[in-house]
């Protein structure tokens, strides 16, 4: 199955002043998932290719000031795949911070509504609070939704073949 693009309400409770969200879903064929295990399996073992152009990123932004992504992706009972945990239950998992171009939050939501497993969702919420925040997100925004997409598919892979990493 392939992540699903869903539309997001506007304002959302977790960041009322969000003015740009997207959010994607994932049938998984388990029953058994939590959203911290959803989010460790989404982001501590991104891609090769998703850690080379975090590193670029991280490289662009510098001269700018702007927080740098996690090199590692570090988890911690206040951080998941390196970013920092806002709030946690089993069915959601909150991650994200404030910046002074954009804040945002990444919103990871299991629900146990389907016949035989549950449903995986990721949802961000970005509220930009300058141009530099706008330009920030226009450049990025195609790779934003193929990462989540790609991370979306790596949690299916795992959770169907428990081995994997």
């Amino acid at each position: 199955m392939s992540p699903v693009s869903r539309p997001v309400s506007l304002p959302h409770p977790l960041l009322p002043t969000a003015d740009w969200a997207d959010r994607f879903t994932l049938g998984l064929p388990v029953d058994h998932l939590t959203a911290r295990e959803a989010a460790r399996l989404a982001l501590e073992h991104p891609p090769g290719w998703v850690r080379r152009l975090m590193a670029l990123r991280n490289a662009l932004v510098a001269p700018f000031g702007l927080k740098r992504a996690a090199e590692q992706a570090a988890t911690s009972a206040v951080e998941i795949g390196g970013f920092p945990v806002v709030s946690a239950s089993d069915d959601r998992v909150v991650l994200g911070f404030d910046d002074k171009h954009l804040d945002f939050r990444i919103v990871i939501d299991i629900r146990q509504d389907r016949p035989s497993g549950q449903t995986l969702s990721v949802m961000t919420l970005v509220h930009r609070n300058n141009l530099l925040g706008r330009l920030y997100l226009a450049a990025i925004m195609p790779f934003h939704k193929l990462i989540v997409r790609t991370m979306l598919c790596g949690v299916g892979r795992r959770v169907s073949s428990p081995r994997l990493p």
